[in-house]
């Protein structure tokens, strides 16, 4: 297929997966990664210490759930077995005041997960059952891929949780946690989006909310390994080449990019993350002109509020009882908590090393203007009052970021949210922020998205198109309403 070319921006989860599928049936592709390695926001810095070790930093700790079925069929390319990944035991969520709740060990699927909750959990007892609005309730039960989003998505996620008219502990420990985890404040939080996720992560999968991570850092675990299958199958990667604009060009795709060096191809995926995608079409008139819904979508699509990520490298460890992974609930700032050095590679070797730790605070949607290590500190100070060790230990390094590049999903954005397909002739999009009709989000989000517009294409010149696989597509009650 001499005259199929395809250009990849993006090399992230989307565009890594695009690529792979279309490597894999002989389509020339090449992958443009503004940054110096794959990874996009699952990407891997190296930070120097004090003590003059070098440390993979990643961009921040990412669950990968069990029902990422796309996600890991493509990750068991470089390892079928998955070794990569092992099990983070327990999902508890602590509050200061209030006993912790563990999603981890309940039942995986529903309607018994959702039974042992009720039964099991500290937070909310039978009669509080009864003074909840059923009706309100019901769509968590019900969702729909169309009605849910034509009832609820004019309505935030906070007004649909105060009309359950939930305990405020329960609230607090079963569902705001919940809803930040998604990179957005629930009072700009889309209430259909909620029941969207609750539906994905909780009631309309067969494997419950635990979840893997990987035993090294991204760039050792997946993008090496996976650079390295793309290349074998005669993909080309292009790190560094950061696209500044697109143009329709002679029946193909032209992208400029901020080098000034041209690429050229006849079809062309967009991966990239919204600021990125809304910045490109920005500057790229002819791509808006021969694209006007894209354009306007686009356009009209946002980005989620910052959030933080600080790592620590402590003179000392917390207590041997505390869980790998923690969320937090009700704190200022801090939302969860990773103990780097129970999990992964080079932090175990370093903690081991030094007899120290190596956590990793995490804020999924946090202030505007405020620096990285302020940020840190009040995390710190939160955990410290969760972890009364936390407060005794000296810090010997701190590497703190803050970024704003997740999507938002606004009230009444999904109506006109960007999807894979595009109004122009040979492009589609892909990323954790594209509409797309099977239910996933997050790193399963951006595989989905990502195989789709690799799909597309494959249809487009008659190759065979990667099966996607997707969990119950409606709620518990959704066929009775």
């Amino acid at each position: 297929m001499p005259d199929v070319t395809v250009l990849v921006v993006g090399g992230g989860v989307a565009g890594v997966c695009a690529a792979v599928v279309l490597a894999e049936r002989g389509v020339p592709v090449t992958v443009l990664e503004g940054r110096s390695t794959l990874g996009g926001r699952l990407n891997t810095r190296a930070v120097t210490l004090t003590d003059g070790s070098i440390q993979p930093v990643d961009h921040g700790f990412h669950a990968f759930f069990r029902q990422y079925h796309n996600l890991r069929a493509v990750l068991r390319r470089i390892d079928p077995a998955l070794d990569l990944l092992r099990p983070v035991p327990g999902y508890p969520v602590l509050h200061r005041d209030w006993p912790a709740e563990d999603f981890g060990r309940l039942p995986a699927a529903a309607p018994w997960n959702l039974l042992a909750l009720l039964l099991r959990s500290p937070s909310i007892r039978l009669r509080d059952l009864r003074r909840m609005d059923g009706r309100a309730a019901l769509p968590l039960l019900a969702y729909h891929p169309e009605r849910t989003y034509a009832e609820l998505d004019g309505v935030t996620a906070a007004e649909l949780l105060d009309a359950l008219r939930l305990p405020d502990r329960a609230r607090a420990m079963l569902f705001e946690v919940f809803s930040h985890s998604f990179f957005n404040h629930e009072a700009e939080l889309s209430a259909a989006e909620l029941v969207a996720n609750f539906h994905f992560y909780f009631l309309g999968n067969a494997e419950g909310l635990a979840f893997d991570a990987p035993t090294a850092d991204y760039e050792s675990a997946i993008w090496r390994p996976l650079a390295g299958y793309l290349r074998r199958r005669g993909a080309e990667i292009r790190c560094g080449r950061t696209a500044a604009s697109v143009a329709p060009e002679g029946g193909g795709w032209r992208v400029e990019t901020g080098s000034g060096a041209d690429h050229r191809a006849r079809y062309l995926v967009l991966a990239v993350d919204p600021p990125a995608l809304a910045s490109l079409v920005r500057a790229s008139p002819r791509l808006a002109a021969a694209a006007p819904v894209l354009a306007r979508r686009v356009a009209r699509s946002g980005t989620g509020p910052p959030y933080a990520v600080a790592r620590y490298w402590l003179a000392g460890d917390v207590a041997a009882r505390r869980p790998v992974f923690s969320g937090v609930s009700r704190q200022p700032t801090l939302d969860s908590v990773t103990l780097y050095h129970r999990l992964e590679t080079a932090a175990r070797c370093w903690a081991g090393r030094t007899g120290g730790a190596v956590l990793e605070l995490h804020a999924y949607a946090c202030p505007e203007g405020v620096p990285g290590p302020e940020l840190a500190e009040r995390m710190r100070a939160e955990l410290a009052g969760l972890w009364p060790e936390v407060a005794e230990l000296p810090v010997r390094d701190l590497h703190a970021r803050v970024e704003r590049q997740a999507p938002a999903f606004r009230p009444g954005d999904h109506a006109d949210r960007p999807g894979v397909a595009t109004d122009a002739d040979g492009l589609w999009l892909a990323g954790d922020g594209i509409g797309t009709e099977v239910p996933s989000a997050l790193l399963e989000r951006a595989a989905v998205t990502g195989i789709q517009a690799a799909n597309h294409i494959l249809r487009r010149i008659g190759a065979a198109p990667e099966p996607v696989r997707a969990i119950r597509r409606y709620g518990l009650l959704a066929r009775r309403r």
